[in-house]
Formats: structure tokens, C-alpha cells, sequence
């Protein structure tokens, strides 16, 4: 159940926030120890790889383009774009450092890492909603009709069942 749930939520953030970062390890990340994950950060995520910002920039101007943005609502979608970058960079990052650390991590880091991966994405995607929200308010009702049915369908997509690997 927890991991089909999770499944679910992955799938939904890489939709919102795609990184190539989510396929490319499906091991988990070493815990952060408590002090660092408490401490925030001001500094800007890390450079994403070319693949990752590749994937980024594709998914931001289709998008863009799906929903129509006009000129006068650019410094809203501006901002929710760098919402998807900064996230997929993030992402990015943590399945780097996981992906060094797979080989020599124990059952429980191996738990304490999943957790980590929920908690940065559910942290990821409120970032991105709360930009969404102030791009939402300001569309036409004809490009609130469109985000409205292409949220939906990308969602539904989202949560049909896959093969296992």
C-alpha cells in the first residue's frame, strides 16, 4: 500500500516536475542527517545534467505553448517555470548522491532514504502549486479550461498501472 501510494506520488512530481534523474537509479539516497535537513537552504539547487534540463526545457515550453501563455502573464509563468527547473535540479541531486551511495547502504538507511525521496518531493511539488496558483489565477477562463483538461489527462495517465520491471 505505502508503496504503491508512493508510486503514485513519484509519478504525479516527475509529470509536474520531469527529471531524468528518476530513471536513470531506482536506488534510494543515504539518509541527511537531522541537522542538515532541518537547516534551510538559501543557496540555488545545483546545475541538473544536460539530460535532466534537457527534459526540463522541453516539458516548460510545451507547456507553455499547451496553455497558450501571453505575453502579459510571462513574469507569473517565468516563475512557475524555475519552479520545475529548480525541482527537477533538486531531484536531480538526490538521485546523484543516491546513486554513489546504493552499494554500501544498510536496510535501514535504505527505508530512512525513501522517506528523504517523499519528503523532498511533496516539498518540491507544494513549491510548484503555490507558483501554479498565481499563473492559475491569472489565465484567461479559455486557458483555465485547457490547463484544467491537460492536469487531468496527464493525471490519469499517470495512475494506470505499470509493469514491473
Amino acid at each position: 500500500m505505502f508503496i504503491t501510494s508512493l508510486a503514485h506520488a513519484v509519478a504525479l512530481a516527475a509529470l509536474l516536475a520531469p527529471s531524468v534523474g528518476l530513471a536513470q537509479s531506482t536506488a534510494p539516497l543515504p539518509p541527511v542527517a537531522p541537522a542538515a535537513a532541518a537547516a534551510p537552504s538559501a543557496a540555488a539547487p545545483p546545475a541538473p545534467s544536460a539530460a535532466t534540463q534537457a527534459a526540463v526545457d522541453q516539458r516548460v515550453r510545451a507547456l507553455q505553448s499547451q496553455l497558450g501563455i501571453t505575453e502579459a502573464q510571462m513574469p507569473l509563468w517565468s516563475a512557475f517555470a524555475q519552479a520545475m527547473r529548480d525541482n527537477a535540479a533538486a531531484t536531480d541531486a538526490l538521485f546523484t548522491q543516491r546513486a554513489g551511495a546504493v552499494a554500501t547502504m544498510s536496510a535501514p538507511d535504505n527505508m530512512h532514504s525513501y522517506a528523504e525521496i517523499a519528503r523532498a518531493y511533496a516539498d518540491n511539488t507544494e513549491r510548484l502549486a503555490t507558483a501554479f496558483d498565481s499563473l492559475y489565477a491569472s489565465l484567461s477562463d479559455t486557458q483555465k479550461q485547457a490547463a484544467d483538461t491537460l492536469f487531468r489527462q496527464q493525471s490519469t495517465a499517470a495512475a494506470q498501472p505499470r509493469p514491473r520491471r
